[in-house]
């Protein structure tokens, strides 16, 4: 054999060789400690998630001489689950939870819908300074949105026509003091137009045009092909409204000062803080605040699949 043939069938060898090697594992005491470490490191937050709440939920059930108690008494020994029904007796929680239900229901149908259409609108359609828009949509978010309550109030306040206001939005209360105050200034948001717009970039425009060639219209097109295929960003934009604007305490109060008959739940509860400030009716008070977050798992429970598939969904693309 020449010798100028044994340098070209040295790397193949050499290389046939390294792959017959089996890859070396890491011993089976280390694989176990990590997965130790990450169970305890998950159980630590899971526990910093649900102690506060279960606090809440066993303070509702404690009686005033255990919430007295020194050494406290951390598990009731009688528990009080009539407060979970006293509350709807001794407080106005039937009517706060029904103006919570129905404003947050609304705002996250609003917001849904007019966001859906947007991003549809600057995914899909070409138009003179959709680019532009897009940006100011983007820088938009900078802005926090208690900087717009004084404009936003003024704007309700003297809104032309309504509420007893002249032409000149003078001599009534325009929309205050009505649900339309509590809803219309979170109709739109930025943050939803952004985030739709890139659930809807992923669907590729051929599907589309096939609909279009087919005969199929633009609002057939938007609510028959292109919604269904981005239901889970629907869901998760539907949690993070509804999440929030259950929870949204600063806007509704400044509000419904003069309507106290709009005031929504968490708004009531805090309000009536100082009734319920001593130590014998305030599992009344925790009571109240257990009732008002079971609208909030409820919701998660029951949208939490699509908002996973959606999150996920971005990560498994190549």
């Amino acid at each position: 054999m020449p010798d100028s043939a044994i340098p070209a069938t040295a790397p193949a060898f050499a290389a046939a060789a390294e792959a017959a090697i089996p890859p070396r594992r890491r011993p089976r005491w280390d694989r176990l400690g990590w997965s130790a470490l990450t169970f305890a490191l998950l159980a630590l937050g899971a526990a910093v998630m649900v102690v506060p709440f279960l606090d809440m939920v066993l303070g509702a059930l404690r009686t005033p001489a255990e919430r007295l108690a020194r050494p406290p008494v951390y598990w009731p020994r009688d528990p009080q689950w009539g407060n979970f029904v006293k509350v709807f007796s001794d407080m106005p929680l039937a009517r706060w939870f029904a103006n919570s239900a129905g404003v947050t229901l609304a705002i996250t149908a609003l917001q849904v819908l007019t966001s859906a259409m947007a991003g549809f609108a600057l995914a899909k359609y070409r138009f003179p300074g959709r680019d532009g828009l897009f940006r100011f949509t983007l820088g938009a978010q900078m802005f926090p949105f208690f900087i717009f309550l004084i404009p936003w109030f003024f704007i309700l306040r003297y809104f032309p026509l309504m509420g007893g206001n002249d032409w000149a939005g003078q001599g009534g209360s325009g929309f205050l003091g009505t649900y339309a105050a509590l809803i219309l200034p979170f109709a739109v948001t930025w943050y939803g137009i952004f985030l739709m717009r890139q659930f809807f970039m992923a669907i590729p425009d051929e599907l589309l045009d096939a609909a279009r060639m087919d005969g199929a219209g633009e609002l057939y097109v938007f609510f028959r092909i292109a919604l269904p295929l981005v239901g889970g960003g629907l869901a998760t934009l539907a949690l993070f409204v509804f999440f929030y604007h259950w929870n949204e305490v600063l806007w509704t109060m400044t509000v419904t000062r003069t309507a106290p008959d709009l005031q929504t739940l968490p708004v009531g509860i805090y309000l009536m803080r100082g009734t319920y400030e001593n130590e014998a009716t305030k599992s009344l008070q925790q009571a109240a605040v257990v009732v008002s977050t079971l609208p909030v798992v409820i919701v998660f429970l029951a949208l939490q699949r699509y908002y996973v598939a959606s999150v996920t969904s971005g990560s498994v693309k190549g």
